[in-house]
Order: structure tokens, then C-alpha cells, then sequence
């Protein structure tokens, strides 16, 4: 007999063991907390049992595991845990309590339950979790049975922080690679070998990279400056024994050429301007373990400081030749030693006041432009605007400037009125008619046709000129935009003519289009506007 019990120590022993072993190797929370329940029920012979663990969020116990309870009846079980509260020292009080409402519950869902034991999961001197077995028919827990799992708890509860800090680190790494993959600036990260480890989805966009065939490679194989408009790059900034303790950041600047793929739309082959800062990581002996990079396109603001430039060299141009008229005509007739006939001085102030009416056409248009800009382009809408009329004033007031162009009007007698602010469908014909004659050196007819149809009304401006290239042809619309001829180069303008027109005509839900003459020279731009 003695040697029976003794042969069922050492089994139990080498179970526990076995099961120790187990629950160190096991990180995954779900995954261990069922082997845990499965060897604590096994070791005592137990029929079923269950693991509550504490709620960090709500300060309650929650079932986080069963075995031999079907999971439809999971829920009857709440009683046991809600209803009596763990106390140490004072469990052998609350085991009939558990024991009776066990009962009952086994009754209500015919499971035939009778016995309960109860021992708690303690890590750091706090209850994490409770297990529970329970035991079935006349069967009655061995005697030291709550020793033996106690010592199993102990370990159990250990194990259970551990995968608890496992899983948090594992949400914590998913959400920081989450913020890395969403964020619109590119981030990089490189090993202390300048591999490349961490590539995401905007820096794939920039470079044209793919951050499957992008990580694993040598960061200069993928980011291939074409040109620079900083000092150093990386290469050369390590090797000049960068980062000294307490080194600052490192930031290159300059032109990529993006590989080409035609499986991959941004592998176009094509330059962007970029520009990226390094951070690197250094350990407690102070060496590199790996470098941050993050990434910006600078394109578009490389685009705007052009356009900026641009906007100074026109506009400067363009006022100072207005302003150089009124003055010299303004200079000349206050000469004192001059008397100036009626004829000259009617004829100079009249130059005068032609400059002075384009001088402030250049001013409103760059109000306009800047109000685009801003966001604050508001419309004055009226209940009829005749187009036929505004069309036939354009005209009476170029025809005017040109003797060797004619502007001829095509509206049928009923074309209806749109609803539209009329000052500004004005400046949109005012631009189209004026480029009419402006691209068209020669002379010629400038022929503005009216079309009504049953949901909207066109409008078409067609000039015998020098058309406009393909090449030319997609920033038209843009702002400052000029044909870059020699025509181009000796007329006049700011380049924002057809941008503001593009603009007013959306603005009142329309749209705007041109293309070349296909039964002779010029181009002919229509417009529309929907009838209500």
C-alpha cells in the first residue's frame, strides 16, 4: 500500500513537471491558458473545469477558458464567479456556498456536477485569474488535492503573466506597425549593414518600390539619387564617422530616379524630388544598431517654389510695362516746354487710360487667382444672364483693338438666358476672344457660336491662329501657363487668362474644353452651362 502512494507521488511528480515545462514554453494566452485547464482538471481527476481572469479594463473576472462544459452553457456559470469572491485564508468557508450553487447550475443544464474546488492565480502579490475544477457523481477530490494544484497555480499564474506581457508587446509591435504603414511620410529602417528592414506603403509610392523586393536589399540599390542639393548623402556622412555621440540628425536632399516596371504604376522610370532625414540607434556601448529614416516628397513644393518664381518674373513683367506707359505719357505732357494740341492730348490720356484699365485687369486677375487659392471664390448669381449680349459687348469692345481681326457672332434669336453671375461669364468670354486674337498674328475671323440643348447651353470661341501643339496641350489650364513659342514670348500676359476661366466655368457646374481645327488653323474652346 505504501508503496502504491508512493508510485502515485512520483507520477504526479513527473506530471507536474511535464506540465511546468509546457506552460514555459507557451506564449500565446489562449493556447496556454487550455493546457493549463486541461493538466490542473487532469491532475486530480477532476470531469471539468474553468479559468476566469481578470478584466484589466473593468476590474471584474471574466471566463477566459472551459473544459468538459459545452460552450452553449458557458454562461450558466456566472454565478460562481460574480457570486462569491475569493478571499485568502477563508476558502474553505466559501466552498460550500460554491458547492451548492454548482449544484444547481449542473442541475439546470443536466451536466450532473457536484464538487468544486477553487484556487487562485497570484502574480505579484494580486489575484490575475481563478481556477476551477469541478468533479461529477459520488467522485470525491483526494485529500490533498488542493495542495498539489496550488503548487501547479503557482507556476500557472507565472505563466500567465508572462503570455499576457507576450500578447501586449505583440499589439503594442502590430499597432506601431500599423502607424508605420499608414502614415504619409515614408519611414525606413536600416540594419547596422545599411539593409534595408522596414520599408512602408508611403515610401513605395515615392520611390516606386515595392516593400516586398525593397526590404533585405542594400539602402543604395534602392534609393539612387540622380542628383543632390545637399553637401552629403549617407555614405558619405558615415564615412566621415557619423554618428559621433550626440550627433545630430542627418538630412539629404535631392532628385531619385524610380526604377521601372510596367507591372508596378509608380515604377515609371520617372525623377521625384525627395528629401530624408536619418535618426540613427546606438546601445549602451554607443554603437549604431540601426538607422530611422523618414522620407518626404518634395515634388509638389519644388513644383510651387517654380511657380513661384514664375509668378514674380511674369507679374513683375507685366506691371512694369503698364506702369512704364502711364508714366512716359503722364512725363510727357507736363513738359513745360511743350503745348500739346487737342488731338495729341485727347489721344495720350486715352493711351493712358487703356493702361490704366489693363494694369488693373493684371490686378483682378491675380485677386482672383489668389482667392482660388485660398478657398474664398464665391459667384454673385443672377435669375438671367443673356450670353448673345455679353457675347455681342466683348466684342464691340475688342473688335476695337484690332483692325486686321473680326469678330463675328452665331446665336440663334431665342437662345434662352442661364442662371450665372454675369460679371464673371463676361471675363470668361473677355479670355477666350482676347486669346483669339492675341494667338492669331495674321488676323482673321474670331467666330463665338451659341448652342442650346435640353439640359445645357454651349458657347465656342474659334480662332484661325497657330492652334496649340500636343505636347503643349495638357497645362493649358494650368496657372502661369504660356505656349512656349516665340509668339508666346512677345505677347503680353500673365499666363492666368485660362486658369480663372477653367475656374468660373466649373464654379458654375459646368465644364471647358478645345481642340485644334480639324478643317483649318486654330482652336476652337466651348464651354458649358447647365440650363437650371
Amino acid at each position: 500500500m505504501a508503496r502504491a502512494l508512493v508510485d502515485v507521488r512520483i507520477l504526479q511528480r513527473e506530471y507536474l513537471l511535464a506540465i511546468s515545462r509546457a506552460l514555459t514554453a507557451e506564449l500565446d494566452l489562449h493556447d496556454l491558458l487550455r493546457i493549463i485547464l486541461k493538466a490542473a482538471v487532469e491532475l486530480v481527476s477532476g470531469k471539468a473545469g474553468m479559468i476566469a481572469l481578470v478584466d484589466p479594463h473593468e476590474e471584474a473576472f471574466r471566463v477566459a477558458a472551459v473544459y468538459g462544459i459545452p460552450p452553449e452553457v458557458v454562461d450558466h456559470f456566472a454565478p460562481l464567479i460574480r457570486g462569491v469572491p475569493y478571499e485568502e485564508g477563508r476558502e474553505r468557508e466559501a466552498i460550500p456556498e460554491l458547492t451548492r450553487r454548482l449544484q444547481q447550475i449542473a442541475h439546470d443544464v443536466n451536466l450532473g456536477l457536484t464538487q468544486v474546488l477553487r484556487l487562485p492565480l497570484v502574480s505579484g502579490g494580486q489575484v490575475i485569474g481563478l481556477i476551477y475544477v469541478f468533479q461529477s457523481g459520488n467522485y470525491y477530490f483526494v485529500e490533498d488535492a488542493r495542495a498539489l494544484l496550488r503548487s501547479f497555480a503557482e507556476q500557472a499564474a507565472i505563466a500567465v503573466k508572462n503570455a499576457r506581457l507576450y500578447q501586449q508587446v505583440r499589439q503594442e509591435k502590430q499597432r506601431l506597425d500599423a502607424i508605420l504603414q499608414q502614415s504619409a511620410d515614408g519611414v525606413m529602417i536600416l540594419d547596422a549593414a545599411l539593409k534595408i528592414t522596414v520599408f512602408n506603403q508611403a515610401l513605395s509610392r515615392m520611390t516606386g518600390w515595392t516593400a516586398v523586393n525593397a526590404m533585405g536589399r542594400p539602402h543604395d540599390e534602392v534609393i539612387q539619387w540622380q542628383s543632390l542639393k545637399t553637401p552629403t548623402d549617407l555614405n558619405h556622412a558615415i564615412a566621415n564617422g557619423w554618428p559621433l555621440p550626440g550627433a545630430a540628425h542627418i538630412y539629404v536632399e535631392g532628385d531619385l530616379r524610380r526604377p521601372f516596371d510596367e507591372t508596378n504604376r509608380q515604377a515609371d522610370g520617372g525623377v521625384i524630388s525627395l528629401g530624408i532625414t536619418y535618426a540613427p540607434l546606438v546601445d549602451e556601448n554607443g554603437r549604431m544598431t540601426d538607422i530611422i529614416a523618414n522620407a518626404r516628397d518634395l515634388t509638389r513644393y519644388r513644383e510651387e517654389e517654380d511657380l513661384q518664381k514664375t509668378f514674380i518674373s511674369v507679374v513683375s513683367h507685366e506691371l512694369k510695362t503698364p506702369v512704364s506707359i502711364i508714366k512716359g505719357y503722364a512725363g510727357t505732357l507736363r513738359r513745360q516746354d511743350a503745348h500739346w494740341s487737342p488731338e495729341v492730348l485727347d489721344e495720350s490720356l486715352t493711351v493712358i487710360e487703356e493702361e490704366a484699365d489693363h494694369l488693373t485687369d493684371l490686378i483682378d486677375n491675380l485677386l482672383e487667382a489668389s482667392r482660388l487659392q485660398a478657398g474664398t471664390f464665391n459667384l454673385s448669381i443672377t435669375e438671367e444672364v443673356m450670353l448673345p449680349k455679353i457675347a455681342a459687348d466683348v466684342a464691340r469692345k475688342l473688335s476695337s483693338q484690332s483692325d486686321r481681326h473680326h469678330i463675328k457672332l452665331a446665336f440663334a434669336p431665342d437662345f434662352p438666358p442661364v442662371m450665372g453671375d454675369e460679371r464673371r461669364l463676361k471675363q470668361v468670354l473677355t479670355n477666350l476672344v482676347s486669346n483669339a486674337i492675341k494667338y492669331s498674328p495674321d488676323g482673321g475671323e474670331a467666330l463665338i457660336r451659341g448652342e442650346a440643348h435640353p439640359e445645357y447651353l454651349t458657347v465656342s470661341v474659334r480662332d484661325s491662329g497657330i492652334g496649340i501643339p500636343a505636347h503643349e496641350q495638357y497645362r493649358i489650364f494650368q496657372k502661369f501657363s504660356r505656349l512656349d513659342n516665340a509668339l508666346s514670348r512677345k505677347t503680353e500676359g500673365t499666363g492666368l487668362g485660362l486658369f480663372l476661366t477653367k475656374a468660373i466655368v466649373e464654379a458654375h457646374d459646368g465644364r471647358i474644353w478645345f481642340s485644334n481645327n480639324s478643317d483649318g488653323p486654330g482652336t476652337t474652346f466651348t464651354f458649358s452651362l447647365p440650363r437650371e
